[in-house]
């Protein structure tokens, strides 16, 4: 392995992403989730391909009105859910499936809690997972496995950019390091191509979002995600600490602020957006080649030899 791509990031402890994935979700899916989700299903509509299949990756975190949406555009298509983790499994279950009873149940196809079948979905949809995954390249190819031949992925997660409020503030007090490293967008392109898939297409943007108070921002922060690096506080923080922490970004705040204008806690969020395509499987025969099922019937039907 090179020198760049072991200290590419995420700088991610694995042991605190199980951690986070383990944590119950909140009741409601993060707000800025379900906006970034908002923002990357308006892009489906330069898509000219109509899933039959489409699959959303662990939905209770990364969105459910976002969810909704993308099974509104795609009426007629099945939907099913891909929970990774157990715990979050039988929730998710219980938050999408409409009763007997409910309208909901009359106004689309439900989502279905079953695998997907072994010939892949159409789309797989992923909000806002990817830059808490210890280990992204390998998601990163279960996401492959589980799109059809020429089925096309749409993920979102955070960029390089991301907190550097909060970092900055950090790195004046001497403390350890606020949140782990964003991946570059280019990076996940590169990650894209090297499992298997073929033109992606990447761009960002950036969300400043404000607060009154340093506790209000916090109090947000804790639904987004955690701070997995590997080098961050290693002990529980005492009021102390949020003493400090309250005072230097209020007065970072109040130093920033317009004359006359009211200080507010701001952070800015840098927001990816990947779109590729899984193409047909190129495979190098030679005398002698295994050739699996699922390939040989994608070759026989784009007419390959």
């Amino acid at each position: 392995m090179s020198t760049d791509s072991v200290q590419r990031p995420p700088t991610i402890d694995p042991a605190a992403a199980a951690r986070w994935a383990r944590l119950p979700a909140l009741p409601a899916s993060p707000w800025l989730h379900e906006e970034v989700g908002r923002r990357m299903e308006d892009r489906l509509q330069w898509i000219t391909a109509k899933p039959q299949r489409w699959a959303d990756w662990s939905p209770l975190r990364g969105g459910l009105e976002a969810h909704a949406a993308v099974a509104r555009r795609y009426r007629d298509a099945t939907p099913f859910v891909i929970e990774p983790d157990p715990a979050l499994a039988a929730r998710t279950a219980q938050t999408l499936s409409a009763p007997w009873w409910s309208a909901r149940r009359w106004q689309g196809v439900q989502a279905r809690f079953d695998a997907p079948p072994k010939e892949g979905v159409d789309l797989l949809w992923a909000n806002m997972a990817l830059h808490m995954a210890a280990d992204p390249q390998a998601l990163i190819g279960q996401w492959h496995r589980h799109l059809a031949t020429d089925g096309f992925l749409m993920f979102s997660c955070l960029g390089p950019d991301t907190l550097r409020e909060l970092r900055a503030l950090y790195q004046r007090l001497d403390w350890p390091p606020a949140c782990h490293q964003f991946t570059d967008m280019h990076d996940w392109g590169d990650m894209l191509v090297g499992a298997g898939f073929a033109e992606p297409i990447m761009d960002m943007e950036r969300i400043v979002l404000t607060w009154p108070t340093p506790e209000a921002a916090l109090a947000e922060l804790r639904g987004l995600g955690r701070n997995l690096h590997p080098a961050r506080f290693g002990r529980l923080r005492g009021r102390g600490w949020r003493a400090a922490l309250g005072a230097e970004w209020t007065a970072s705040a109040v130093a920033d602020a317009d004359p006359g204008g009211d200080a507010r806690m701001s952070l800015t969020f840098e927001i990816i957006y990947g779109h590729a395509f899984k193409p047909p499987p190129r495979m190098a025969l030679s005398g002698e080649s295994a050739v699996s099922l699922r390939q040989m019937r994608e070759m026989l039907q784009r007419g390959r030899p």
